[in-house]
């Protein structure tokens, strides 16, 4: 089949069935991708996209609350992040980092402006993997540490480095890690041992942090990097002084701060542009991927001048600021500042709130309910207790998909029900989407 055949039947009535593209998968692609399909024995195969909508090779339609793990944040086939790729496909494609390219500077003048304190330099990749990796290079070049902290229940990326600052055992696999990713405890509130306040519990987080730094390091490290909300680790929210508090003892250390929003950025956890802003400090290095130019693959690492000048050795990315690339990018950065879509995102992640916490109080298998913006995440545990309960939740997530809306899960225990809408929802869609969620939940009661 070739590419032409392809787009022209994805834009015409599907006769292809998803046992047709699940046997071709299963022969062609690597044998662990169709064990991590959604929903099992009935994987869900896409023909087409638009909006907040997506209908399988069948014909069925789905509301997505999920947009390929917070990436599609605009809304899919936006036409003007449409528009903006077909525009410099036809001006020039690929080029070279050896060549100046003006997309691609507007797009890191753009990251400048929106960016936190005196984040300025930027380093495009194709992935959050990369940037992260580009993240910790830079803060061991800039600090001469080599110690990188980071926090239990973390998701950083695919490639080996990346492998080692994630804490999952089920994502870490080939045995290559770095002695010098070291790990802490995740804050997790609905987690917090039994008998502690929210403020015991965040002073137990920064002693924990403080103990770690004096017995597990030879006192000095090179950053501490986390994720405002952990995405893989199932929407974990840090308490409101969290970072505030360990801020101090990362500098005494001698690290710098680098915080990951491949999820949280670009107005997702509502009211600003980044996650982090919400807790108040300024970061040296920030990292950036997913929902940055709504599908294309984009990584940004973002340091502040004194860190990006320590990075002397010769370094690119062949496809990093792709002009098509980042004229998506530039077209969806664009998108969400001229609708304000932060402000969207909290208005109508409020809504989406009060929906789940009323869900919670009906059923007695949901735990917790947490998040920010449109990135609220719903723990399913036994009924009655805090035990993880992820058959419940891989049937909430299928009986979900039967009533035609699409949700993420994650989590250590896979327990967790991640909902995440596009930045441009709006309310008609948030209760048509909790409406289906609600009769879902029903149906596993």
């Amino acid at each position: 089949m070739t590419a032409a055949d392809v787009a022209e039947r994805e834009t015409q009535p599907s006769t292809r069935t998803t046992d047709a593209v699940l046997a071709r998968h299963r022969e062609f692609l690597l044998p662990v991708q169709s064990r991590m399909l959604f929903y099992g024995e009935r994987p869900l195969a896409v023909g087409r996209a638009e909006g907040d909508w997506l209908w399988d090779v069948e014909g069925t339609k789905y509301l997505d609350f999920f947009g390929g793990i917070l990436t599609v944040g605009v809304g899919h086939a936006n036409p003007e992040v449409v528009d903006a790729a077909v525009r410099q496909m036809r001006a020039f494609g690929h080029v070279s980092t050896f060549y100046l390219n003006e997309v691609t500077v507007a797009v890191a003048e753009k990251l400048a402006a929106i960016t936190p304190g005196r984040l300025q330099v930027s380093f495009f990749t194709n992935s959050g993997t990369e940037a992260d990796e580009m993240a910790i290079l830079a803060a061991r070049t800039f600090t001469g540490h080599r110690d990188v902290v980071s926090l239990r229940h973390a998701y950083a990326g695919r490639s080996a480095a990346m492998m080692a600052v994630t804490a999952h055992a089920n994502w870490r696999q080939g045995g290559v890690y770095d002695g010098h990713i070291k790990h802490v405890r995740s804050p997790n509130p609905f987690r917090k041992p039994a008998g502690m306040t929210d403020d015991t519990y965040l002073d137990f987080l920064v002693d924990d942090l403080a103990d770690f730094l004096a017995t597990c390091t030879d006192g000095k490290i090179a950053a501490f990097m986390a994720e405002p909300i952990q995405g893989v680790g199932g929407f974990t929210v840090a308490p409101p002084d969290y970072f505030r508090r360990i801020e101090p003892l990362v500098r005494e250390a001698g690290g710098i701060l680098i915080i990951d929003e491949v999820q949280t950025g670009w107005g997702r956890t509502g009211r600003h542009w980044c996650g982090i802003e919400h807790w108040g400090v300024e970061p040296d290095v920030m990292t950036f991927a997913k929902g940055i130019a709504n599908g294309a693959p984009v990584g940004a690492t973002v340091m502040t001048p004194e860190v990006a000048e320590s990075v002397q050795a010769l370094t690119l990315s062949t496809f990093g600021g792709n002009p098509v690339s980042m004229a998506q990018a530039l077209a969806t950065i664009e998108y969400i500042e001229r609708h304000r879509l932060w402000e969207n995102a909290e208005t109508e992640g409020t809504r989406l709130r009060e929906h789940l916490e009323l869900l919670m109080a009906t059923h007695d298998f949901v735990g917790d309910v947490r998040g920010m913006g449109l990135m609220q995440g719903v723990e399913i545990v036994a009924p009655g207790s805090v035990e993880p309960d992820a058959a419940r939740t891989n049937a909430l997530l299928a009986a979900a998909r039967d009533e035609g809306l699409l949700i993420g899960k994650g989590g250590r225990w896979g327990n967790v029900l991640r909902i995440a809408p596009m930045l441009n929802v709006t309310a008609e869609l948030i209760d048509e989407g909790c409406e289906r969620l609600t009769r879902a939940a029903a149906k596993v009661a």
